[in-house]
């Protein structure tokens, strides 16, 4: 649970920069920038979201999404993080003190057809790359259904819908497993950096899937699967270097951006939990990428 002196805002800030400033296979991060997005960007974007994300539990959660992207785009020119802010929102709508659970399950169950409307602008406004037309509550009309409603309907090509429907479950274990890793290795950014590889290995990314189709996300998976079944095999450090320009080649085609968005969730999951101690050194000094 968050301590009192701890505000959700802060949090919020803290679990995006790690999340950006974590060299991580594909992603924007330190020293692996695209020409087009850079860490300066996630950086301004986690700050612009901050002070709306700490309100959200005194607004509606649809009004949550739309103020964090359109303060994200009065920073930042392109979509940094739509995937974060639909994220953390009903997570930051739990209130201080109280414990996340069932806190959050009532927050998803009470959704209404404004906060879908609401979220529709806000991806509108966002203008996520990759996104196709759907067969029903498509994004370019009004909706007319719950926001849970909208989002159960696209859970089987989305994580980040797929988490309305069961209940933030990928998150929660994942804050669970950076906790557990961080304290074992004492150190942050090989947590992260563990779970990224151990997420890619276990779920195809929707936003590979969204852009290049589900045979090469499930590809980009096997990959995974296989650099993670040894801890340390021969040469394991190239592969995985060669596993990192694979995903950024072609225009940064197969960027694992929507595992990327989970990983920062759970960072505030593990952080407003107390599963995870800022204080621990953050920089891995053995990084494959050194």
């Amino acid at each position: 649970m968050l301590p009192s002196d701890v505000s959700i805002g802060s949090l919020v800030e803290r679990a995006c920069t790690w999340e950006v400033q974590a060299r991580k296979l594909g992603n924007v991060c330190p020293g692996r920038e695209y020409p087009d997005l850079t860490v300066a960007d996630f950086r301004y974007s986690a700050v612009a979201i901050a002070p709306v994300l700490d309100k959200a539990p005194r607004q509606p959660l649809g009004v949550t999404i739309l103020r964090a992207v359109g303060a994200t785009r009065a920073v930042v020119a392109t979509n940094t993080n739509l995937g974060i802010v639909l994220l953390l929102a009903p997570l930051a709508s739990v209130p201080v003190g109280q414990p996340l659970m069932p806190g959050l399950g009532r927050i998803l169950a009470q959704t209404t057809v404004d906060d879908a409307r609401h979220v529709y602008a806000a991806i509108r406004l966002a203008n996520p790359g990759g996104l196709g037309a759907a067969p029903q509550q498509d994004v370019r009309d009004q909706p007319t259904l719950p926001l849970r409603d909208v989002m159960a309907l696209a859970q089987d090509r989305d994580l980040i819908a797929l988490q309305y429907v069961n209940g933030f479950a990928h998150v929660r274990a994942w804050s669970q497993r950076l906790g557990d890793s961080a304290a074992r290795h004492g150190n942050i950014e090989r947590a992260i950096f563990d779970l990224q590889l151990a997420a890619l290995a276990e779920t195809s990314d929707s936003l590979i899937a969204r852009k290049c189709g589900v045979a090469e996300a499930e590809r980009v998976r096997e990959i995974a699967v296989e650099l993670s079944q040894t801890p340390n095999p021969p040469g394991k450090a190239a592969r995985l270097r060669e596993f990192d320009a694979l995903l950024r080649a072609d225009n940064h085609a197969r960027n694992p951006g929507t595992i990327a968005d989970l990983i920062a969730a759970a960072l505030f999951v593990a952080l407003r939990d107390g599963r995870l101690d800022p204080s621990l050194p953050f920089t891995w000094d053995e990084h494959p990428f050194v």
